[in-house]
C-alpha cells in the first residue's frame, strides 16, 4: 500500500509540475483537500492556479523528487525544480533566465488520497535566480 501511494504521488506530481497536467494530480486528492503555505491554507484551484501559471512561465519546467521520507500517514518529498523563465511570473517579466528552486513537501493522506499538504520553499530563491534583487527592481550584472 505505501509503495502504490509513493509511487502514485511522484507519477501525479512529475504530471502536474513536470507536463501541466493538473487532473493528474487533482484524481490523487481527497475531498477537502488543504495545501498549507508560508502565506496561508489554499484548496485544489490555488494548487491549479499555481500549476498553470508555473507552466506558463516556465513552459520547459521540470521537477526532481531528490528524496523521500514516508512514516505512518505522511510522505515527505524533497524536490528540485528548473526552468527557463519566459513568461510572466509574480509580477516579474520574462528574463529568459534559467532558475532553480528547491523545496520540500509534507503530504499527509488518507488511505490512498493526499488529504493536506505543507510546502515549503523560499521565494527569494526564484527572485534571486531570476536576477531579481528587491520586490520592484531588477539588477543587471
Amino acid at each position: 500500500m505505501h509503495d502504490d501511494r509513493r509511487r502514485n504521488l511522484l507519477d501525479a506530481w512529475h504530471a502536474a509540475w513536470g507536463n501541466g497536467d493538473v487532473e493528474a494530480f487533482e484524481r490523487l486528492l481527497a475531498s477537502g483537500y488543504v495545501r498549507h503555505t508560508k502565506t496561508g491554507s489554499e484548496g485544489v484551484e490555488s494548487v491549479r492556479s499555481a500549476i498553470e501559471s508555473s507552466q506558463k512561465a516556465f513552459p520547459d519546467l521540470r521537477t526532481e523528487i531528490l528524496e523521500t521520507v514516508e512514516e505512518g500517514a505522511v510522505l515527505a518529498l524533497r524536490w528540485q525544480s528548473r526552468g527557463t523563465h519566459t513568461g510572466e511570473f509574480m509580477g516579474v517579466p520574462p528574463t529568459d533566465r534559467m532558475v532553480t528552486v528547491t523545496g520540500a513537501s509534507f503530504c499527509r493522506f488518507e488511505g490512498a488520497l493526499l488529504a493536506e499538504e505543507w510546502v515549503v520553499w523560499d521565494p527569494r530563491e526564484l527572485l534571486s535566480a531570476m536576477n531579481i534583487w528587491a520586490l520592484g527592481s531588477r539588477t543587471e550584472r
